[in-house]
């Protein structure tokens, strides 16, 4: 095991070849998303792994139209629901539970913003009427949806502002056949001018309000029960004046658990130059008396930077464009936080960079054990955004698997990481075999990319260039 604070190499030259065999491959369409905000997409999960087999898809099949569909393990499609869309309504959420999959429908028009709930039964697509969870002014913040991580519950709001700034949340809580739970009220008179909220909602319909606030210095967890008025308030401070200099968060993410335990992340910056300060992360547990651990800071030193620029052959003068994207935690609590480095040119239609993987380690007792920092550099067109870079992650015992589309020693493929996170050890990328196609056309979804098991991966991608079409692949891994 690697000693705490080390650095597990992410430097990786030569990837071995191909060492996946496509299983089957059946025909897909797909229209590109738009979205204003490139970087947070609204659903980014349009591929749903199913407990007893096969899985669910998100599928946009032309401007007017989206659809549910489910398909078994060989890939053989057995439903399809579709979801008609007008030009003023947008999916705001996708989710399945044990018997039904819930899609997320945002509509504004002359007098409102809605957002509705659109049930659709798993065993044999029918849907159920469609179900407003929550409407509000078209001059207020768009109203936001959260579900639970079995999918069970969900939570829907509506901002209440004063001269722009935050002052309440209105939210309503329902179960998996949208029966309302409960009707909330989220007070923040007591913040300040500037603070960043959060909703989550747990498997028994319990809410969490995350917040950073005390001037972007400061995380805290309010949990709200539906069974009782009392609100239990955790909070710590994770900025202040340090050596002189005011560091502030520039960066969070939380990350609710099925018990409840609820994972924060915050990079900090020094507020007056920008530069990265260090990583702080903190373990909230709402159980019995609860329990809030603060795990000991990792710095960005000088030598940090020396390692980053190192493992993605750049020469950069400081850190930047790194945003938190993951907190994956393993069945025995050793939580491993990424960071992505991500980017535009600059201007408009500008296209999208993604860079160095940074991660960081912990053992089940929120003490830092390794980092490491996995080079790789990702090019998409703006009409892509980020949907065909980046990564996609997942949590296997102790070992973290990460894909990508990658061109490598000139072979453009999905190509796999594998990490252990009791030690950090990354090892080398090996491609999937798909040759995947590298030109201005989509390649890649990186949306559709999901598990069904530990050695058999779902994804979207196009073979090569003479082909127009994308393809639903199975892989299995040797």
């Amino acid at each position: 095991m690697l000693a705490a604070g080390s650095l597990a190499c992410g430097l990786l030259l030569t990837p071995v070849s191909t060492w996946a065999q496509k299983v089957k491959s059946a025909a897909f369409s797909y229209i590109p998303e738009q979205s204003d905000d490139r970087y947070n997409q609204r659903v980014p999960r349009k591929t749903l792994t199913l407990p007893n087999g096969g899985f669910l898809i998100l599928a946009h099949k032309s401007a007017t139209e989206y659809a549910v569909e489910r398909y078994d393990a060989d890939l053989k499609r057995q439903w399809t629901a579709a979801l008609p869309l007008t030009a003023e309504q947008a999916i705001d959420g996708f989710a399945s539970s044990n018997g039904q999959a819930l899609v997320v429908i945002y509509q504004k028009n002359g007098a409102s913003q809605t957002l509705s709930a659109q049930a659709v039964d798993l065993s044999n697509g029918q849907k159920a009427p469609l179900k407003k969870l929550v409407e509000a002014g078209t001059r207020d913040r768009r109203p936001g949806v959260a579900f639970s991580p079995d999918g069970s519950k969900l939570v829907a709001w509506r901002y209440l502002t004063r001269d722009v700034q935050i002052r309440s949340i209105s939210a309503s809580v329902f179960d998996e056949k949208l029966t309302k739970l409960k009707d909330r009220s989220y007070d923040f008179s007591d913040q300040g001018a500037f603070f960043s909220t959060t909703l989550h909602v747990g498997n028994d319909g319990t809410q969490y309000v995350t917040l950073v606030s005390d001037e972007m210095k400061k995380l805290t967890v309010r949990r709200y029960l539906n069974t009782s008025n009392d609100i239990k308030v955790m909070s710590v401070a994770v900025g202040g004046v340090f050596g002189g200099k005011v560091v502030n968060v520039f960066d969070s993410r939380f990350a609710l658990q099925p018990d409840n335990t609820l994972y924060a992340a915050a990079i900090c910056n020094e507020r007056e130059s920008g530069l990265y300060h260090s990583l702080k992360v903190v373990k909230f547990d709402f159980s019995g008396e609860g329990d809030m651990k603060f795990a000991p800071e990792f710095r960005f030193t000088p030598e940090y930077l020396a390692e980053t620029n190192k493992a993605s052959g750049a020469a950069a003068k400081r850190l930047e464009d790194v945003y938190l994207t993951d907190l994956l935690l393993t069945e025995e609590k050793q939580l491993v936080v990424v960071a992505e480095k991500k980017y535009e040119e600059g201007g408009d239609n500008s296209p999208g960079h993604t860079r160095e993987l940074h991660l960081f380690g912990y053992n089940e007792f929120q003490s830092p054990t390794w980092h490491s920092i996995i080079g790789k550099d990702q090019v998409a067109p703006a009409a892509e955004g980020f949907s065909s870079i980046g990564y996609r992650a997942a949590v296997f015992g102790q070992d973290i698997q990460f894909v990508t589309w990658e061109k490598i020693k000139n072979k453009s493929d999905l190509y796999l990481r594998r990490v252990n996170a009791q030690t950090g050890v990354v090892q080398e990328p090996k491609a999937l075999g798909l040759n995947v196609a590298a030109d201005q056309n989509p390649s890649y979804v990186k949306d559709f990319t999901a598990w069904l098991d530990a050695k058999t991966l779902i994804g979207v991608s196009r073979p090569n260039k003479k082909s127009a079409a994308l393809m639903l692949n199975k892989i299995v891994v040797k």
